[in-house]
C-alpha cells in the first residue's frame, strides 16, 4: 500500500461531477514483466484525476517511470522510461460494468490502478539501445564490443522464400 495514493472519496462520492486532483511522486512497489522491474523504491510520477459520478469514481491521468532489465539481444543491462498515458479505470459502488472495480468504504487505494497500467506497459523484450547489434550465434561474442571472425551460417534453402521477402540490413552481419 502505498500511502500518498490512498485518497479519501467520501465527499467525491456525495456529489456527482465533483473533481479532484493527486499530483504525487511515490514510491514503487513490486512492478514486474518477465525480465523488467521497475525497482522497488524507485521514483514513479503520477498526475490522476478522480471524477465522481452519480454511481462511482472514474479515474484517469499519467504516470511515469524507470525501468530496469536484459537487453534480449546481448544480455547486456537496458534501462528506460515507460510512460502511460492512458490510465482509466472506473469504481462502482455497485459494480455493474464488467471492468469496474468495487468501491468500498471511505477510501481509495489507488496504486494497484497505477502498478496494472505501469505493468502493461513495460517492454516485454527491452533492448540496451535500438541498434544493438546482439551475441554471435556462432562464437557467442558480443558484437556491439567486437567485430566477430565467424563465417556466415548457411541458410537451409528450404526458407528462401522467405529469405526472398527479407529486407537487406547493411549494418545485420549475420547473413
Amino acid at each position: 500500500m502505498v500511502p500518498e495514493l490512498t485518497v479519501p472519496v467520501t465527499e467525491l462520492l456525495r456529489h456527482p461531477a465533483l473533481r479532484r486532483s493527486v499530483h504525487a511522486v511515490v514510491p514503487a512497489e513490486e512492478v514486474v514483466v518477465g525480465e523488467v522491474v521497475v525497482p522497488d523504491g524507485s521514483p514513479v510520477t503520477v498526475e490522476l484525476v478522480l471524477e465522481s459520478l452519480s454511481d462511482g469514481i472514474v479515474l484517469t491521468g499519467r504516470a511515469r517511470a524507470s525501468w530496469q532489465g536484459v537487453c534480449r539481444r546481448c544480455l547486456g543491462p537496458a534501462t528506460g522510461e515507460v510512460v502511460v498515458d492512458d490510465l482509466r479505470e472506473l469504481y462502482q459502488l455497485r459494480p455493474t460494468a464488467p471492468d469496474a472495480f468495487a468501491l468500498t468504504g471511505d477510501l481509495l487505494e489507488l496504486w494497484p490502478a497505477v502498478r496494472e497500467g505501469l505493468m502493461l506497459e513495460l517492454p516485454l523484450a527491452p533492448l540496451c539501445r535500438p541498434d544493438c547489434a546482439g551475441l554471435c550465434p556462432t562464437c557467442g561474442v558480443d558484437r556491439n564490443r567486437t567485430p566477430c571472425a565467424c563465417t556466415p551460417i548457411a541458410r537451409d534453402s528450404r526458407w528462401a522464400a522467405l529469405d526472398a521477402l527479407r529486407v537487406e540490413d547493411p549494418a545485420d552481419e549475420s547473413g
